[in-house]
């Protein structure tokens, strides 16, 4: 056999069920929109209902997702509670737009996603109050001792005299005068450094992504180098996006550079902090106190992972971002997107694109077409949703013992 026509057949095998990518042309008439990973689908149904059929997975990872789904599905909502890597990514055949709802997109491989043809988009702005507030909150807990006291309290101690008060309320510092290093002075960071303010903080930040001059603008100190941030602050407290090139970015080394007995706070993203260097600092006295909402590992459990034996520690369900408010602008901004993406030009129609860079890399975008038919150009041919014009719940196909055996180890 010709070597050629075997090295051919051998590509063949190796590509063969990869998603190719989808060009910008015609949608289905009626596209599928699905949310990821909940159920509850009643604050996006008004805002789509006149334009797609919007189902629910209830998902934990692709492999619960029904097979619907993954081949007619033109958009997908989600949390933080999936992950999409290439190979997640593969199995959606038509899918185009992917809204994270809320900020972060670590647990999305959005160059991937460009690759495949597939625009990605983030809801920024809905939760900025809310993790600002939930910062402060930490920050004056581990300064003011609020947590311990309580607990104190709750376990029986009484604090009459002014040895007894000395000793239930010891580490309780003024804040006053203190120095808050921010790492990251994005919509967070800078909601962050006001309200510092206002209760007598010093506030620096490091940020290399910055434009010269927002420190003016603020009245803020800006740090050339992280190492200068940590050797300056008192407190320090996290507000950048995750990625590979800050992962850890708190660690034994790190740690060693800062103040003895800094505090340290973290509401952005957990794989940014050493856990097991967190908690050996902490046993030693190196970090006085620390406040965690988000971790390398969640769901969070104390019963497990380096943390559980830690002193002088604060740990939240990543929660800070919450509020009842919060929560529907977040979803509404999505549902938005997901309309402004079917009805409009990718990337172009999109507000929060964060992979637009790579789609314009990747030369697949030229521009979509009014959206009516010719829906087998896009990979759908015969479309025939058997979803009514409302919320829907698809479950997951059901697995083999084995298999479900293998996804719970």
């Amino acid at each position: 056999m010709d070597k050629h026509k075997v090295k051919r057949q051998r590509i063949d095998r190796i590509c063969e069920g990869i998603r190719s990518p989808i060009l910008n042309g015609p949608m289905p008439t009626r596209p599928l929109v699905a949310l990821l990973d909940g159920r509850d689908c009643t604050v996006e149904m008004p805002i789509l209902k006149d334009v797609a059929t919007v189902a629910f997975c209830d998902a934990q990872s692709t492999q619960e997702i029904h097979e619907k789904v993954l081949n007619e599905a033109v958009g997908a909502l989600m949390y933080h509670t999936i992950s999409l890597s290439r190979e997640d990514l593969e199995k959606f055949k038509a899918l185009r737009i992917i809204i994270r709802i809320g900020s972060g997109y670590d647990n999305i491989d959005i160059k991937s996603a460009a690759e495949l043809g597939i625009a990605v988009c983030n809801i920024p702005s809905s939760s900025v109050e809310e993790t600002a507030d939930s910062t402060l909150c930490h920050i004056l807990n581990l300064y003011r001792r609020v947590t311990w006291l309580h607990q104190a309290m709750r376990e029986g101690s009484r604090a009459c005299s002014v040895e007894q008060i000395r000793e239930v309320a010891g580490g309780a510092a003024r804040i006053r005068g203190e120095t808050l290093g921010i790492i990251g002075l994005g919509r967070v960071g800078q909601a962050v450094a006001l309200r510092a303010k206002a209760f007598g903080f010093n506030v620096i930040f490091y940020d290399p992504y910055l434009p010269d001059g927002v420190e003016r603008s603020l009245g803020l100190q800006r740090m050339g180098t992280l190492q200068d941030l940590l050797m300056h602050s008192d407190c320090i407290t996290l507000h950048c996006s995750l990625n590979e090139h800050n992962h850890h970015l708190i660690n034994d080394f790190t740690i060693k550079q800062m103040r003895q007995g800094c505090f340290l706070v973290n509401t952005a993203r957990g794989g940014l902090v050493d856990e097991k260097a967190i908690a050996q600092a902490l046993k030693e006295g190196r970090i006085r106190g620390a406040a965690l909402d988000v971790h390398e590992s969640e769901p969070f459990s104390f019963s497990q992972g380096p943390l559980k034996d830690a002193p002088n520690l604060i740990c939240t369900p990543h929660t800070a971002w919450y509020s009842e408010q919060a929560s529907i602008e977040s979803r509404e901004e999505a549902a938005k997107e997901i309309r402004r993406a079917i009805s409009g030009p990718i990337p172009d129609a999109l507000r929060n694109c964060v992979n637009k860079e790579y789609l314009l890399a990747a030369a697949q975008w030229s521009g979509m077409e009014p959206a009516a038919s010719h829906g087998e150009l896009n990979g759908a041919t015969g479309y025939k949703s058997v979803f009514l014009p409302a919320m829907v719940g698809v479950t997951p196909p059901v697995l083999p013992a084995s298999s479900v055996e293998g996804l719970v180890a």
